[in-house]
């Protein structure tokens, strides 16, 4: 994701599928302000607060998202297994035991045919406690050289009908000559429902259809004769049913007052220029930058084996390993969500999952016991004072908050790494971030990302720190 330069395919399809609710979203937000301009839904978001909702109001809120995944050893063993098997220990997951067989893959990255044995484990059904409108994938998994997991959602509507299997995702942490290229899939749809890049999407919204139950699979590959295996500690789900909404309530300040985590700050804009065939270089890596800052955060870097493939000369050379180790053949970006993900999981005992938070109250949770958060958020100059920037999809971590109740973040849209830090005004913030529908620069209806997050953190977390994280549907 960038902030400048064409709109990214993420956002040009996530604004395809709101075209046909957008001139009523459009006219909702007319009749709500008095006016049609779109310049009125800019000056909403530059600050002006809307009153929080009281208590008994919260206690109403209907629920919008929800995150499930499977990581112990119980879940494994619910699933159906066909040539894996449930490891237990430390971090219970799946491996191959026994192949079903072999499968030929021809990589359309390379160019190359090869063969590959494989084993599957497929999940319960899941019935969805908010039907939804889109759901997103994120795994952690261990992928040796000569091995790598494919992963696929297949659900139900609540017409009863079903949704194909959908490939979710392609993913190798490596990308040597023997294995294969991370890669998303294009051109995957019925007539109901789509995928986008990462994200699974009802076609028409606003017919009410909706999935009401889903199941994911894995399929684990490996090169034949060999016994090798990738291994998969987690998988889960995030569904969601966001309202189309312009504004969003404004939170109150919480426990998270004054206090800022000790996370590192790079710089994406000091890489421009560098490896462009990994998303133009280093002025579209607000991804990888912030997974970065992130993992390090938990103390987790590089080896000096994983870097030695990057120039000597260039400064944080983890952010070009970072960008390299996030980038969608398919996608041609560093911006997939659940591959950003699934590169935090693969350095030691760290977890990454993908969900949407309702506010910024569920963020200081996180930040109060410890964890910061990645978000994803679009807008214009005049919309984030202090950015100097607008951007049609941007991510940025969420390290703390000021004693008045501001987001401290770490931006990486910055000119160094000490200029990384800013402190945006909490109004605002929100809103960018939680907003399903905004006006771009030409007064165009768009979408937002709805408040969606990536969260990093232990496998064995504190009991603090699994408290909100429960609190928040992710065990």
């Amino acid at each position: 994701m960038t902030r400048s330069g064409p709109t990214p395919r993420r956002s040009v399809l996530a604004a395809a599928l709101g075209v046909a609710g957008a001139a009523a979203v459009a006219t909702t937000a007319a009749a709500a302000s008095g006016t049609a301009r779109p310049a009125a839904a800019a000056e909403r978001a530059s600050g002006d607060a809307v009153a929080p909702a009281g208590p008994a109001a919260r206690r109403k809120a209907k629920r919008i998202a929800e995150y499930h995944g499977w990581t112990s050893h119980a879940d494994w063993l619910a699933g159906a297994a066909k040539g894996v098997r449930a490891e237990p220990g430390a971090r219970p997951g799946i491996v191959i035991s026994r192949p079903l067989g072999s499968v030929d893959y021809p990589d359309p990255h390379t160019g190359t045919k090869a063969a590959w044995e494989y084993a599957t484990w497929t999940s319960p059904v899941r019935t969805l406690s908010v039907p939804a409108a889109e759901a997103i994938v994120s795994w952690n998994a261990r992928t040796p050289a000569g091995t790598w997991v494919q992963i696929e959602l297949k659900g139900t509507y609540t017409d009863g009908s079903a949704t194909p299997w959908y490939v979710m995702g392609r993913w190798a942490s490596d990308d040597g000559a023997s294995s294969i290229r991370r890669t998303s899939v294009d051109d995957q749809s019925d007539d109901k429902s789509s995928v986008w890049t990462d994200t699974f999407s009802i076609d028409d919204p606003a017919s009410g259809l909706r999935l009401a139950k889903y199941q994911v699979r894995l399929t684990l590959h490996r090169k034949p004769g060999t016994t090798l295996t990738p291994t998969v500690w987690r998988v889960g789900a995030m569904g969601s049913d966001v309202p189309d909404r312009f504004e969003v309530p404004a939170s109150a300040p919480g426990l998270a007052k004054g206090r800022e985590l000790a996370v590192p700050r790079y710089s994406q804009e000091i890489h421009k220029g560098q490896y462009p065939e990994y998303d133009n270089g280093g002025e579209a890596w607000c991804s990888p930058t912030s997974s970065q800052m992130i993992i390090e955060y938990w103390g987790r870097k590089p080896s000096a084996k994983d870097l030695a493939w990057v120039n000597p000369d260039y400064a944080d050379p983890q952010v070009c390993h970072a960008a390299r180790s996030t980038f969608d053949y398919q996608y041609e970006g560093c911006g997939n969500w659940p591959f950003n993900a699934a590169y935090a999981a693969t350095y030691r005992d760290l977890q990454g999952v993908v969900t949407r938070l309702g506010s910024l109250t569920d963020a200081e949770k996180l930040i109060e016991v410890g964890i910061p958060l990645i978000t994803s958020q679009s807008f214009l100059k005049t919309e984030l004072d202090g950015a100097g920037y607008g951007t049609s999809g941007h991510l940025m971590t969420v390290i703390g908050f000021t004693a008045d109740g501001d987001v401290i973040a770490n931006d990486p849209a910055s000119a160094d790494n000490a200029a990384v830090r800013h402190v945006y005004k909490r109004r605002q913030w929100e809103n960018i971030w939680l907003r399903t529908k905004r006006y771009d620069a030409n007064g165009k209806v768009v979408s937002g990302t709805g408040g969606v997050c990536y969260l990093y953190f232990p496998a064995k977390p504190s009991a603090a720190q699994r408290r909100v994280l429960k609190e928040l549907g992710i065990r």
